[in-house]
């Protein structure tokens, strides 16, 4: 069994025919997509003669529960015009920790650029269904954890375009389609 990443539901992890389906995973198109969040291994086939081996995301088990200055992993699930609602999948920059289940975030609007703060627009920096990391700031109330972008190195790290294709940043603030070569605004996080 090999380690190979950590994946988040609807990634891609491998191509149907380079690999079989494996745990936590199902087909799209010619893909191999994750099912779940949670790292992905690769074990050899048992079937006598294939050479693929079967890809399967395995979930993390035990609680675990962000503090302030926690680095998490999210997808945004609603916007609105003064904050961004986030289902908090992982713990870490990275997500070495997948969370057992989504816990509630929300970034608000003063708490997505350090600088500018009264010219940030919530539409202009997420999307529903971006892949962001951000620091927990607090603990907030009953129903979310607060969260902030406000670093270069937190934001969107996976962004899909309206045409549904997976973008790439080209600067700290616009992510491009590599199909329609269309640019989208967003709060772009700088790599680790």
């Amino acid at each position: 069994m090999s380690a190979n990443g950590i994946a988040f539901p609807g990634q891609i992890v491998g191509t149907f025919d380079a690999a079989q389906l494996g745990a936590a995973t199902h087909v799209h198109g010619s893909n191999l997509c994750a099912s779940i969040a949670g790292p992905v291994t690769s074990q050899p086939n048992v079937l006598k003669g294939s050479s693929q081996s079967n890809l399967s995301i395995i979930r993390s088990t035990g609680p675990l529960l962000p503090e302030v200055g926690t680095v998490v992993i999210g997808k945004i699930t609603r916007t609105q015009s003064k904050q961004a609602n986030i289902a908090i999948l992982a713990l870490g920059s990275a997500g070495e920790h997948v969370c057992g289940d989504a816990l509630p975030g929300l970034i608000r609007q003063q708490d997505i650029r350090a600088t500018e703060i009264d010219k940030v627009k919530v539409s202009e920096s997420f999307r529903v269904g971006d892949i962001v990391r951000a620091v927990v700031i607090s603990l907030g109330d009953e129903r979310s954890y607060y969260l902030s972008t406000a670093k270069n190195e937190l934001g969107v790290i996976m962004a899909t375009s309206e045409w549904g294709n997976q973008m790439y940043p080209i600067s700290w603030k616009e992510y491009q389609d590599p199909t329609t070569g269309l640019k989208e605004m967003r709060k772009v996080a700088k790599p680790v």
